[in-house]
């Protein structure tokens, strides 16, 4: 049979025929697919959001749980005079005794300056509810001082030794080099606002509404700074300190160890587990990651080589929900995932940072300034120290 020019024509209409039949088919299934996709990736989305709702809801209910479970302080005849004479001069600002009662209860002298140091119970009371707000007071070392100028001796090591026979001489060896790490301390205020007619009120708690309104304002502020505050006027914070990729036997004293992703704005759970291991056994025991929630979203979602989650969540009452073993601590003040962000700690916070309280919350009453409201202008002193720097290691997502 001879083959002409109209039958490769032909053929080769129906070749183009059929693949513009399989373009529609494939470009079809395509969008499925895609659309399929997005539909799943919207529902995995709102399923990872519900998970940590969840889960920071059973944190919460630990919490207070432990809380109600906390027996009450006991209180002293002067404690009480001084806390019944401080909470008058916040509804009627009458401060008759008030000077006196307060150094024989709190036990600081303070200037007649028209401020007056909050009761014992209550200053506990507002150090507790910081602690519950802020993230950075549940996982480092917290102290309270009685000066603002508190400094702290840290063995660098360097001690020498050597194998000696019975009668061999022994020579001196080396000595254990010592550093002195300062506080860097700040002032921190917070002045909410209350009409006269509120505190005049018998059925309004302005000791519960003082302290949780000051707790408010100073978590936010403190837990910026205890991360990245800059020492000027506040404490310096952990990533304010240097950063060198340099291993703990190398770097200089007061320096943290960075890893690096090695994809900008992306980490994987080999990342995760080389900043693990970067930690010493000593500091792991302890340890736990700090990253924020955007960041938790994006570890909840890594798997290992057999498919298996590395989040994985606490499903008893005391259990935390971990990550390749380890407890996380959601703290909104870190870096979101993003190019060159210094995204994931991790370590032992307790022996690497330590936050120091001055004693004495100060609350001075005003009632000029903004009328009708009073205002409560109450100030704290506060700072934090890098106690440790081989005890937490940084995650930076960069290329």
């Amino acid at each position: 049979m001879a083959i002409d020019e109209k039958d490769v024509n032909e053929v080769a209409k129906e070749l183009k025929g059929a693949f513009e039949d399989f373009k529609k088919a494939n470009d079809k299934e395509l969008d499925a697919i895609k659309a399929e996709k997005q539909k799943l990736e919207e529902k995995t989305d709102k399923m990872n959001e519900k998970l940590g709702e969840i889960d920071n809801l059973k944190a919460e209910l630990e919490k207070e749980l432990k809380a109600a479970k906390r027996p009450d302080a006991a209180k002293g005849k002067d404690v009480e005079a001084h806390k019944k004479a401080f909470l008058q001069f916040l509804r009627k600002g009458s401060d008759d005794g008030l000077a006196d009662l307060q150094q024989k209860a709190v036990q600081v002298a303070v200037e007649a300056d028209g401020g007056y140091a909050v009761p014992e119970e209550l200053d506990r009371t507002l150090l507790q509810l910081l602690k519950d707000e802020s993230p950075m007071r549940r996982v480092c070392n917290t102290i309270t001082v009685s000066t603002s100028d508190y400094k702290k001796l840290v063995n660098l090591g360097g001690a020498g030794s050597g194998w000696v026979g019975e009668t061999t001489a022994r020579p001196a060896t080396n000595t254990p080099t010592l550093a002195q790490i300062v506080a860097t301390m700040g002032e921190i205020y917070a002045n909410p606002q209350a009409t006269q007619t509120s505190l005049d009120d018998v059925f309004f708690d302005v000791e519960q509404w003082l302290s949780e309104e000051v707790a408010r304002e100073f978590a936010e502020k403190e837990g910026s700074a205890f991360l990245t505050g800059d020492g000027t006027n506040k404490p310096k914070g952990i990533l304010a300190h240097t950063l060198a990729t340099k291993a703990d036997d190398a770097r200089a004293f007061g320096s943290l160890q960075k890893l690096v992703s090695g994809s900008a704005g992306v980490f994987s759970g080999d990342n995760l587990i080389d900043l693990i291991y970067s930690l010493k056994r000593g500091y792991r025991q302890n340890a736990s990651f700090m990253m924020n929630g955007l960041t938790v979203a994006k570890a909840r979602k890594l798997k290992d080589t057999d498919g298996n989650y590395l989040w994985q969540p606490g499903l008893q009452q005391g259990q935390p929900s971990l990550l390749l073993g380890y407890g996380i601590e959601e703290n909104e003040d870190m870096p979101d995932a993003a190019a060159d962000a210094n995204a994931i700690m991790f370590g032992d916070f307790k022996r690497g940072y330590t936050i120091v309280d001055r004693m004495g919350t100060r609350t001075l009453r005003d009632p000029f300034t903004n009328k009708p409201y009073v205002g409560f202008y109450t100030t704290k002193r506060v700072g934090g120290m890098l106690t440790d720097s081989n005890a937490i290691k940084v995650l930076a997502l960069s290329a």
